[in-house]
């Protein structure tokens, strides 16, 4: 069983209240949980709280290994709550997530490029090749200087002999 700390959607229709709980990771988003900790009620104005969260319960669940959420990790450390632990991991994945997404936009960027390059070379035209071929191809020396040709005399056109029979 993996006991996950996540949002459950309560409220009305345009006016969402977020109960902050500790449930099965199986069960659905509104059904039955294990412990509420808190609630967040995102559009709360004047004198409504639009936060609340028992820490000592949360640190509780944290130690016994329940799993926190995205989303309320974000929410946790935005309100500058809750145990260090939670920061740390959130910090690690939002850093393996940044480095994920830069890999796959060189990835794609160099794809673009390649695929241009085969097409400009499908239509006779000279390709530009992508920035990391040079480096993969090995270097070829520049040709020698080479003089100009000297016209060649062709002496005048003799008479073809007729064939023997």
């Amino acid at each position: 069983m993996s006991v996950k700390v996540r949002l459950q959607r309560g409220g009305r229709s345009g006016l969402p209240i977020y109960s902050i709980v500790v449930t099965d990771s199986r069960k659905g988003r509104d059904k039955k949980f294990i412990e509420k900790l808190g609630f967040w009620a995102p559009k709360a104005k004047g004198q409504d709280v639009p936060f609340r969260l028992d820490e000592t319960r949360l640190t509780h669940w944290v130690g016994v290994g329940a799993q926190v959420t995205d989303v309320v990790a974000r929410l946790l450390i935005k309100q500058n709550v809750g145990p260090e632990k939670v920061r740390e991991r959130f910090a690690k994945v939002k850093t393996r997530r940044i480095k994920t997404a830069e890999v796959v936009a060189k990835m794609k960027a160099d794809g673009e490029a390649r695929k241009a390059a085969a097409e400009a070379k499908k239509n006779g035209a000279p390709a530009e090749v992508p920035a990391e071929t040079p480096a993969e191809v090995p270097a070829t020396p520049a040709p020698a200087e080479v003089p100009a040709e000297q016209p060649v005399e062709v002496p005048a056109e003799q008479p073809a002999e007729a064939p023997q029979a």
